[in-house]
């Protein structure tokens, strides 16, 4: 395996420089369930043309993006936030993480201008996996895992250089490839 990293709730899954998957490729990945039927997760990297105000009309006041979450669901909106303290509400990633929470309550918010872009992401879709899949990808060295990220990459208006950023976060040991060509008949 790439790294000895275990995944969780929370960690980071930064897909290998040479995926081939058009929904995963050179892409990070927030994961938000890890559970014995499956795992979900976020991709953090692949911004859309929308913003909330696009999908939810009377949020008028919402100029966020919205991000391809991957592509199970597309029919779904989804978020992640680091407000609790203004939302109340949310699953738990990591501490200061949640997902979802009081839809509503956000609405409000966001048309008063009580929330920033660094607070709160909006997905289209999710990525998911069946029971044992993602653990059978991890061992092929389709992913790296990270557990040690400061919370504002998850964030990071530079969507386009995230996953060179967090790989190279990682240490000398990983850097090298992002300057691997995205198609290794390229060399």
């Amino acid at each position: 395996m790439l790294n000895s990293n275990k995944h969780q709730a929370g960690s980071l899954l930064i897909s290998e420089p040479f995926m081939i998957d058009p929904n995963f490729k050179r892409s990070v990945v927030l994961l938000v369930e890890k559970s014995e039927g499956g795992d979900i997760g976020f991709v953090l990297n692949q911004r859309s043309d929308l913003l909330v105000s696009d999908l939810i009309p009377d949020c008028w006041n919402a100029t966020f993006p919205v991000f391809v979450g991957g592509p199970v669901g597309k029919d779904t909106l989804h978020f992640i936030h680091r407000c609790y303290d203004k939302i109340s509400s949310g699953i738990e990633i990591s501490e200061g993480l949640y997902w979802g929470g009081d839809f509503e309550g956000l609405k409000m918010l966001i048309n008063s201008n009580q929330i920033r872009s660094d607070e709160v992401k909006f997905f289209v879709g999710y990525s998911g996996w069946g029971e044992d899949q993602l653990k059978s990808e991890i061992e092929q060295n389709s992913w790296l895992i990270e557990n040690n990220y400061k919370p504002d990459v998850l964030f990071v208006e530079d969507e386009e250089n995230l996953w060179k950023e967090v790989v190279i976060s990682l240490g000398p040991k990983y850097a090298h490839i992002v300057n691997f060509p995205e198609n290794p008949s390229w060399n």
